[in-house]
């Protein structure tokens, strides 16, 4: 897409799906010169920056391949964009190094500033560039989900907030208070009937949940989804902060019901109204000011980490304590916090959005952030730093306690840089082992065999570079395993890259810019400081083999930790190296041991359900693969699809009244009988 194109794509669609969802295609036809950066071509960069106008709108930066690196807005395109390469420009050392990658700008011009907010935030979520990850994703702080897109919503903590999942499906958080969390959730649970079991638990009458009066009796549709949602709304009101509210609705409706003399109606929402003042009276903490609604965010960094709190204060009362932990290098912090409001907030129902923001640090566009929570929410949003008073003090209680999260952090940080240490002495490594990865394999008696590979950077757990593998081996089926050989296959696959390039000439160990092997995930980068494999000498000897075989023994540093006795082999030694199972080397060693079998496990118990639904599946004559996958989707499991009626299954896409019906003969065969 040229600027042209984007440009006139968004004047003609000013508020359409094309200006949220651009396809941004790549170029394979971009000649050989334009896959240099900007930088070393100053007559093509000034005449770049010289096409992008000074409206507002978002810009692309594009590597030689032609991926989206970063995605930005700006209510002046022009000076934004140029200031990236203005001389003598102090940009932290991430972007710096982003600007060396950049070989082509575009840039999409909208009609308000708050537009280009609106598009910012929709583009990062559909592309991910990797500059523009600030927030890490490290699984520390819990989020509450509620599935809105199924007719009976589940409600439920989880640590993983998925970037692909149904959208409509909403999740609160990330809260810093876990055991506050799971406490909520509790009360909220015996305050209304709610679903309780994801799968029914009998196939024709519901549960004990649905006696005790739990449950409204999901599993048999004993309540109609259009009233189930009615009562999932109230609970998500709690966890937006709207509990006053809430409480106050539920009043009215009870004085209501009264008046119809409807008393069994009116006790009920009496019960509810009491066990949430209950709720608020035991959790909540009450703050100066109670008739103001607000947020308040503040960090604390050191050199690498930011730690960051938000506290959400509804009605005088603080009802909510989120976490967020950020990369200190990326920005400035007032900037750090823009980004983390900016995240926040997109993903908020406009009703959460408060009336009052209060930050540590001065933002540096302030008014652009104003004006698009102010288009969301529908009313004034105010934004400011304050000096004095309450609301000084409540900004000092957040960066304090983000002062004590940032003080786990580096303790967390200091233990693991201490057990690389001790493990880099272990193994007479000439240096840390910065990158380790992991290898298990995992099987039933030879069927579904899968490997597992694990990956910690500077002793934590890098799960986006995870990667898993299923055995091609004819030979390993079932009845027979043959975990030498699988190990074999996997070092084989992982390197061949790395052998077929060294053949070439390339150094391995100095590969240029290792540290972007996110961005570039098909070059060197990747190469590890150690590799661990999960087994004894044996397992060892058959990856040793491998290696040899491909030429890479010599420059890579691999070693072997035996289960039984924690032992750590390496290469040509016939004895265990003599350490303590406790001392941190080791235990990192245990860990990544640990990970790589939990990640093979699950690998492999997936695929085996997997094979078992479709083996399931395909004994129903005339089902196709194609129409598996709609009734999978559709229904999310073979024990839904087993209780569905024939009308339910026509619902399906592709699925008729008689593909129905044979559906239904299968899983019910005495009803066939009977017909």
């Amino acid at each position: 897409m040229s600027p042209t194109e984007a440009t006139s794509q968004t004047e003609n669609h000013p508020q359409g799906e094309s200006q949220l969802h651009p396809q941004l295609p790549a170029n394979p036809d971009r000649p050989s010169d334009d896959r240099l950066p900007l930088l070393k071509r100053p007559e093509k960069l000034e005449e770049r920056l010289t096409e992008i106008p000074p409206e507002p709108g978002c810009y692309f930066m594009r590597d030689r391949d032609d991926n989206i690196l970063y995605i930005g807005k700006s209510k002046k395109l022009r000076s934004r964009v140029r200031s990236y390469f203005r001389e003598g420009r102090q940009l932290a050392p991430k972007i710096e190094m982003m600007v060396r990658l950049v070989c082509e700008i575009e840039f999409i011009v909208t009609d308000t500033e708050s537009e280009s907010l609106a598009l910012e935030a929709s583009l990062i979520k559909r592309h991910q560039p990797p500059y523009n990850t600030l927030l890490k994703d490290d699984k520390k702080y819990p989020y509450l989900c509620i599935t809105w897109s199924e007719d009976y919503p589940r409600i439920f903590i989880t640590r993983k907030r998925r970037k692909s999942g149904a959208a409509r499906d909403r999740y609160y958080g990330p809260y810093v208070d876990t055991g506050l969390l799971r406490s909520t959730l509790f009360y909220v649970k015996r305050i209304f009937p709610l679903r309780q079991k994801r799968k029914p638990v009998h196939k024709d009458r519901p549960c004990l949940n649905y006696d005790m009066g739990r449950c409204p009796g999901v599993c048999q549709e004993l309540i109609t989804p259009e009233e189930y949602h009615k009562t999932m709304r109230k609970v998500a009101m709690i966890f937006q902060g709207r509990t006053t509210e809430l409480s106050e609705a539920l009043t009215e409706q009870m004085m209501a019901a009264a008046e119809r003399e409807n008393f069994e109606l009116a006790a009920e929402l009496r019960d509810s109204i009491k066990g949430l003042e209950k709720m608020g009276a035991d959790q909540k903490v009450a703050m100066a000011d109670g008739s103001v609604s607000r947020d308040a965010i503040a960090l604390a960094a050191d050199n690498e980490h930011a730690c960051i709190q938000l506290f959400q204060v509804r009605a005088g009362r603080l009802v909510g304590r989120l976490g967020f932990i950020a990369d200190a290098q990326s920005n400035s912090p007032g900037a750090i916090l823009q980004r983390v409001l900016e995240e926040h907030y997109s993903h908020v129902d406009p009703v959460e959005i408060p009336p009052e923001i209060l930050v540590q640090h001065e933002l540096p566009e302030t008014e652009l952030l104003e004006a698009g929570l102010k288009e969301r929410r529908k009313r004034k949003v105010t934004i400011f730093q304050p000096q004095r008073q309450t609301k000084a003090g409540l900004v000092e209680m957040v960066e304090r306690n983000a002062e004590f999260e940032l003080a786990r952090v580096q303790q967390a940080a200091a233990r693991n840089m201490q057990a690389v240490d001790d493990l880099a002495a272990i193994l007479d490594l000439p240096e840390q082992p910065r990158r380790i990865e992991g290898y298990d394999i995992s099987h039933i008696q030879g069927s579904n065999a899968v490997a597992s590979q694990v990956v910690f950077i500077d002793g934590m757990a890098a799960k986006q570079h995870y990667r898993r593998y299923k055995i091609r081996n004819p030979d390993i089926k079932v009845g027979h395993s043959d975990d030498f050989a699988s190990m074999q296959e996997v070092i084989r696959r992982r390197f061949r890259r790395h052998a077929a390039a060294k053949a070439a000439g390339a150094e391995l160990k100095t590969s240029e810019s290792r540290a972007s092997s996110m961005l570039n995930p098909g070059d060197l980068a990747d190469w590890p400081d150690l590799v661990m494999i999960d087994g004894g000498k044996g397992q060892l000897s058959a990856v040793v083999e491998v290696l040899q075989e491909l030429n890479l023994l010599e420059d890579l540093n691999i070693c072997s930790l035996a289960k039984r006795e924690e032992e750590i082999f390496l290469p040509g030694e016939k004895v265990s190296l003599p350490t303590d199972k406790d001392q941190p080397g080791v235990q990192l060693l245990r860990r990544l041991r640990d990970e790589a079998h939990r990640f093979a496990v699950s690998f492999h118990r997936q695929q085996r359900s997997e094979q078992q639904v479709r083996s399931r599946l395909d004994d129903i004559p005339g089902l196709g693969h194609a129409r598996q996958k709609e009734l999978l989707a559709h229904f999310r499991s073979v024990e839904f699809i087993r209780i569905a009626t024939v009308e339910q299954l026509t619902e399906v896409s592709g699925i008729g009244l008689k593909r129905a019906q044979q559906i239904y003969n299968y899983f019910h065969p005495t009803a066939n009988e009977g017909n």
